[in-house]
């Protein structure tokens, strides 16, 4: 693929680029500079149109090919925000604000990304619309809904979206994807149990709030083991639990457990949340206390389309010949997932290569792999809308 070459000559400028955003990170929607930088180069490059404040800090960039007789319109999109962690990696491009850090590779994202658009922009070597996407708060701010709901795919008639992912442990500049679920619905869960407070030393005098809760955390594990089909995934965890009192001879009155519930199929998600209604409300009646639960639905499944996955795949493939496809479904969430409920498309690991985990202090984004997800995000380009 040619598209590979130039991206050679480009390495040094993108990770300049890569660099800068990661010296400057930014949490969630509050990603004003970076935007602004961003906006500013796709300026630079000649790009058609560029829109700022889509999804409150969003930037949409949009390259015209020299021919558009097909009409067709592809969406690309890279996140922009980072992660409150306290970076360790000592590098010369560590990050300058202390207690935030990229640690998921958001700015190597958007560097590949702009890379892609610089590239575009200069040849034009395609038959329709490239629209560049850059998304804020993709660290559980739903910025990819925020973009949605602003107007996204309909203001430009975005018919398909692809999106990528550095992922650690995969050969660095190698690639790996899935048809089907890709990423995990990411749902929370508040119960507030509520019994009867006392004096620690006569409980038969109350009703224990602590233990109806100990008894709902563990019933709550039955939901995959025992009602969940074996060969479906599904992940429940009770994560935080306060009570209302901090003294060593005083039963609380209410105890409150905070956690979350991960699916991979919409139809096992309905399953989770009324099973997690189901188990605490009665666990709770069966010791003579009440409970109350709120189910909060985060982003969706992220769902590759089975079309989009081997276009993805193809291209994927001239970047970096062989593409894994037994890559497994990770629990973890995506909210790329709300671009591709409107629209079919496909979301794509990169390999970061030997490096620290993402979301750990140690992360560090990998520039050798500019180049090839540079090259991909140009290359869905070019084989979804090729020159007439």
């Amino acid at each position: 693929m040619p598209v590979k070459n130039r991206f050679a000559e480009l390495l040094p400028e993108i990770t300049a680029w890569r660099h800068e955003f990661h010296q400057n990170p930014e949490l969630l929607y509050d990603v004003q500079r970076t935007a602004g930088r961003v906006a500013d180069l796709l300026r630079g490059f000649g790009v058609d149109e560029v829109v700022e404040g889509i999804g409150r800090t969003g930037v949409v960039g949009v390259i015209r090919g020299r021919t558009d007789a097909s009409g067709r319109v592809i969406g690309l999109r890279a996140d922009m925000d980072a992660l409150p962690i306290t970076e360790i990696t000592g590098a010369a491009h560590a990050s300058r604000t202390p207690g935030v850090m990229h640690a998921c590779g958001h700015d190597g994202h958007t560097a590949m990304l702009l890379g892609a658009a610089k590239y575009l922009a200069e040849t034009r070597n395609f038959d329709g619309t490239a629209v560049v996407i850059f998304q804020p708060a993709e660290e559980g701010g739903a910025g990819g809904q925020a973009m949605v709901e602003d107007g996204l795919v309909d203001r430009w008639g975005i018919q398909e979206f692809y999106a990528m992912h550095n992922l650690p442990g995969l050969p660095a500049g190698s690639f790996a994807i899935r048809e089907g679920a890709m990423m995990a619905a990411t749902d929370q869960f508040d119960i507030t149990v509520t019994g009867k407070g006392g004096h620690a030393a006569r409980p038969h005098d109350g009703v224990d709030a602590v233990l109806v809760a100990a008894q709902i955390t563990v019933a709550l594990q039955s939901l995959v083991s025992r009602n969940l089909d074996p060969l479906k995934s599904g992940v429940v965890s009770v994560c935080v639990v306060e009570t209302d009192s901090t003294a060593y001879n005083i039963l609380p009155q209410s105890v409150r457990l905070k956690g979350t519930a991960r699916t991979l199929d919409p139809d096992v998600r309905v399953q989770l949340e009324r099973g997690i209604g189901r188990i605490a409300t009665n666990v709770a009646a069966a010791f003579g206390a009440q409970a109350e639960v709120a189910f909060h639905r985060g982003y969706p499944v992220t769902m590759n389309d089975p079309d989009a996955t081997v276009h993805a795949t193809r291209v994927a493939r001239a970047i970096a010949g062989d593409v894994d496809l037994t890559v497994a479904p990770m629990m973890a969430g995506e909210d790329f997932s709300y671009m591709l409920e409107q629209r079919p498309g496909a979301y794509i690991f990169v390999g970061n290569g030997d490096t620290a985990q993402l979301h750990h202090p140690a992360y560090d984004f990998n520039d050798e792999v500019i180049p090839a997800g540079s090259s991909w995000y140009a290359g869905m380009v070019e084989a979804r809308m090729p020159a007439a």
